[in-house]
């Protein structure tokens, strides 16, 4: 590792762990008693943030909510509200009318493993569960994937994996 690369790493690195320490508090609404009872999946975490309501509509939509609430883990780069919100609604209403497409795109959101955002700045891509990969780029103290999406917030833990926050909805690449 270059020594320019292991600078925006450690960078990177304490940056994910302030984001963490910042996003698994009360805004989250969990603490440590309710993730070690075990009711802290990723959907339960995800709903009680609040700005996940649209990926958490259309992954029942999808029928991805029992494997996202399963023993995991997993990883979910989670696209919030606002993201999805940039998202052309025409677009939208067609991935809500075609399951099949609909859990393509979403499972593109989604590796396997828990893969922390120490782990995340390491890699060059990431495998989705959609079978297609995400690029990963480190630019400084910002982790983007597929050039532009950015991530956001890192680290939040639930009992069966991590959700990151991005700030837009990935696109799988066409078949």
């Amino acid at each position: 590792m270059t020594a320019t690369r292991s600078r925006s790493f450690l960078a990177v690195v304490a940056l994910a762990a302030s984001l963490a320490a910042a996003a698994t508090g009360a805004s989250l609404g969990s603490s440590p008693a309710a993730a070690a009872s075990g009711e802290q999946t990723i959907v339960k975490t995800a709903a009680q943030a609040g700005q996940f309501n649209t990926l958490l509509t259309l992954a029942k939509k999808a029928g991805l909510v029992g494997a996202l609430s399963g023993g995991g883990p997993l990883t979910v780069f989670a696209p919030t509200d606002a993201a999805f919100r940039a998202v052309p609604k025409a677009t939208l209403n067609s991935l809500a009318t075609n399951r099949a497409a609909l859990r393509r795109v979403l499972l593109y959101h989604v590796v396997k493993g828990n893969v922390p955002a120490s782990r995340v700045v390491m890699l060059k891509s990431a495998k989705t569960l959609a079978g297609s990969t995400i690029a990963i780029r480190v630019a400084g103290t910002n982790v983007f994937l597929n050039g532009s999406t950015k991530v956001v917030k890192t680290d939040i833990g639930a009992t069966n994996g991590t959700i990151h926050v991005i700030n837009k909805v990935l696109l799988p690449p066409a078949k």
